[in-house]
């Protein structure tokens, strides 16, 4: 893929989200359903946010995209989220996984492993720690998890080998969100550039990166071309917020605002080969 094609891909499914308005389900944590919920409606996407199990195929049967994240987990929880992929396959329903947390708690990356392994995801994205995390539960030598509750105490750059491993066996996308974000299927790998050091004072960003990129890879020619969009668009947007926000309360809303003026060709520039 040359990077004029690439650019091209990433702006179309921009614009196709934008047109076709994909329904996201999102199994997501109480700390985030708002944020996520208003992400989505502000990126021109249609949030769901329910965990019953009784109604997990009858929604899934109408969603266009299912977010799984582990934020707030414990077993009832997990049991839906379990539920919820095999739904998400029987209907064709693409799946990204937040494995949020993983190696602060045996039951984090234990639960993010299983739901690597069993619902099958089209894109894992977190932060470089919880990459890292889910790397090492797989055994991977090369790799060493550190986290911080769910902040990341490493850069994206320390997990892009993880990233590929993980892309590979998991034949899946890995999508790293840090200064930088490295968005790999385990032969290309992406780089998206931009957004804001306020976007870490925000609870929730990176769950919401994780709900917006199930917007786009529910429109997108592949996950790859989607997780980027994804990753282009909130860059974009935190970079435009940023320059008028006087800390992390302005610039909350105004994030949510460029979200919604976002023009999809100004991400294209954003996004570049490595």
């Amino acid at each position: 893929m040359d990077i004029a094609s690439l650019r091209q891909d990433v702006v179309s499914a921009a614009l196709d989200m934008r047109r076709t308005h994909p329904l996201v389900h999102n199994i997501t944590n109480y700390v985030v359903m708002q944020i996520s919920a208003n992400v989505l409606l502000a990126a021109g996407a249609s949030p769901l946010m329910a965990h019953a199990p009784e109604e997990l195929d009858d929604l899934l049967s109408l969603a266009s995209a299912l977010v799984l994240n582990i934020g707030t987990l414990d077993q009832s929880w997990l049991s839906s989220m379990r539920t919820a992929g095999e739904c998400a396959a029987r209907h064709g329903v693409p799946v990204v996984l937040d494995p949020v947390g993983a190696g602060a708690s045996r039951l984090r990356t234990g639960a993010s492993l299983e739901l690597l392994k069993n619902a099958h995801p089209a894109v894992l994205r977190g932060n470089a720690s919880e990459i890292l995390a889910v790397a090492a539960a797989e055994g991977f030598s090369h790799t060493a998890a550190a986290t911080r509750g769910v902040d990341s105490t490493q850069g994206s750059n320390e997990a892009l080998a993880a990233a590929r491993d993980l892309a590979r066996r998991h034949d899946c996308v890995v999508s790293v969100s840090g200064e930088r974000d490295y968005i790999t299927d385990g032969e290309q790998t992406v780089v998206v550039s931009g957004g804001s050091p306020l976007m870490s004072r925000i609870t929730g960003m990176g769950c919401s990166a994780s709900a917006l990129t199930a917007a786009h890879v529910a429109c997108a020619a592949s996950p790859l071309i989607g997780a980027v969009a994804a990753m282009a668009a909130m860059a974009e947007a935190g970079e435009e917020a940023a320059r008028d926000a006087k800390g992390p309360g302005s610039f909350l809303s105004a994030f949510l605002d460029a979200l919604y003026l976002l023009e999809p060709q100004r991400i294209a520039p954003r996004v570049s080969l490595l």
